[in-house]
C-alpha cells in the first residue's frame, strides 16, 4: 500500500530486524519525496540497534558512536528477537479523565440493564398470575 504524502514516521517499538526497518520507515521519502523516521528503543532494545543503525549509516545519516559500538548479535540471538519479540506494556494515549468517564458510563449502562430485565421478569411474573 502507497500513502501519499507521508512525510513521518515514528517507530514506537524497535523493529526486530534491519529488513523490517527499512520496510517501515520506507512509507516516508517515496519517490524522491524526503521523509524524518523516529524510533523509540529501551535497555533491552540495544541488541537490535546495531543492525539498524548500519542501514542508517549507509544511507548517509548520522549515527551516535555508543551505537556504533555496541555488540554484534549472534545470528542464534538475532533468530529468538525475530521468532520472539519483547513483550511490552501498551501505550494508551487517551486522557485518565476520559478513562473513568468512559468507566463510569458502562457501568450505569449495565445497571440500567439489569434493572431493566429485572423489571421484565417482574411484569412477566405479574402478568402470570393475572391471566391465572
Amino acid at each position: 500500500i502507497d500513502f501519499k504524502g507521508v512525510n513521518m514516521v515514528i517507530n514506537y517499538d524497535l523493529p526486530t530486524s534491519a529488513v523490517e526497518y527499512i520496510h517501515r520507515i520506507g512509507r516516508t521519502g517515496r519517490a524522491g519525496h524526503t521523509g524524518k523516521a523516529v524510533t523509540f528503543f529501551t535497555e533491552d532494545d540495544k541488541p537490535l540497534l546495531r543492525s539498524i543503525a548500519n542501514v542508517i549509516q549507509r544511507a548517509g545519516c548520522p549515527v551516535p558512536g555508543y551505537i556504533k559500538h555496541l555488540p554484534r548479535l549472534q545470528s542464534k540471538q538475532k533468530k529468538k528477537f525475530i521468532k520472539k519479540p519483547l513483550k511490552r506494556e501498551s501505550i494508551c494515549t487517551t486522557p485518565q479523565c476520559f478513562l473513568k468517564k468512559a468507566k463510569r458510563k458502562m457501568k450505569t449502562t449495565k445497571e440500567n440493564t439489569k434493572e431493566k430485565k429485572k423489571k421484565d421478569k417482574n411484569d412477566s411474573k405479574m402478568q402470570t398470575v393475572s391471566n391465572s
